[in-house]
């Protein structure tokens, strides 16, 4: 199948076009490069610099690039900035996202797949979190996403759009030869700022919170490796021949790590030792999240390859290895 992967160089989307070519389809790659990187993305795989939300440029992407289905991956995703610039997060995450969907129905690409979030969950009401679960998002990056996953059901209501969201926990990991991996600018994510603390690029890792009701005291998260994720959008492909169907499912593990899991993991993965300080609970930290992911797997035959956090860790610690300043374009 011919794949327009919108926001295809970035951290999840570049991992994305690695597995659509290992599973044979033909990705094409749209990003503005804003969090993107070019080499982040094959020679090979055709490329266009632009933005997601522009009609005219999209829409002869979709006619020349003979495109069948639409794969995002291109929102904001800072939850505090986007409680800082909601305005930034509403035009780029749900307007653009509109504009793209008002593009693909006028050129007749009706199958799209959608990177949504845990975030729409907000505090969840019991865990593990199942798709049925009510969604009252707590900040404006999971609300954007709420709003387009209701965007889609409105979509395939009355134009006969087909389509997946994935609410991701905590993607982790790298690809397993280390040629491509996480960086971002700035980073929040736990797993590479810890091996940056064991390897002295920051000078430690801050433990928010060591109070919680949990076994060690500190947050429990569900992390799931970034080719895992991958593999799942992929395996919905069939399910979208259908006009007007919708699928949501959750993608994670339903194996939490507490944050000080982590950092022995990544001693355990570096041989290093990390510098951790302990601080006060963030304001909004809840105790656990984590999912069940069994619809997927039943509905899709998802597997999940990598369960074992320390193996999600090692190929992180791979593209650190070879990658010590990330990507440099």
């Amino acid at each position: 199948m011919k794949v327009l992967v919108v926001g295809g160089a970035g951290y999840i989307g570049s991992h994305c076009v690695r597995q659509l070519q290992a599973a044979g389809h033909e990705p094409v790659v749209l990003d503005n490069l804003v969090f993107g990187h070019r080499s982040a993305v094959a020679e090979d795989v055709p490329f266009y610099d632009c933005d997601l939300g522009d009609p005219e440029v999209v829409g002869k992407i979709l006619k020349e690039e003979q495109i069948e289905l639409v794969m995002h991956f291109a929102a904001f995703a800072y939850v505090g900035e986007s409680v800082t610039e909601p305005r930034k997060y509403y035009e780029n995450n749900f307007v653009a996202t509109l504009r793209l969907l008002e593009t693909m129905i006028d050129n007749g690409v009706k199958k799209f797949v959608f990177s949504s979030t845990c975030a729409t969950y907000g505090e969840p009401e019991s865990l593990p979190i199942v798709e049925t679960l009510r969604q009252s998002p707590i900040n404006p990056y999971g609300q954007t996403k709420l709003d387009v996953e209701n965007c889609l059901k409105a979509f395939a209501h009355a134009y006969g759009l087909s389509f997946a969201a994935f609410r991701y926990f905590n993607a982790a990991g790298a690809a397993e030869d280390g040629t491509i991996g996480e960086d971002h600018n700035p980073e929040t994510h736990l797993i590479p700022l810890v091996i940056d603390a064991a390897t002295g690029k920051r000078e430690n890792i801050k433990i928010f919170g060591t109070d919680y009701d949990t076994p060690d005291g500190t947050c429990l998260r569900d992390y799931v490796h970034v080719d895992d994720l991958s593999r799942a959008h992929i395996a919905v492909f069939d399910k979208l021949a259908e006009p007007g169907a919708g699928y949501f499912y959750n993608l994670g593990t339903g194996t939490p790590n507490s944050v000080r899991e982590i950092i022995n993991a990544v001693e355990a993965v570096t041989g290093l030792k990390v510098p951790v300080v302990e601080d006060e609970r963030r304001a909004g930290d809840p105790p656990a999240l984590f999912a069940d992911s069994s619809k997927a797997q039943q509905e899709l035959g998802w597997e999940i390859k990598y369960k074992d956090v320390k193996d999600i860790i090692a190929t992180a610690w791979r593209w650190h290895q070879s990658h010590p300043k990330g990507y440099e374009d």
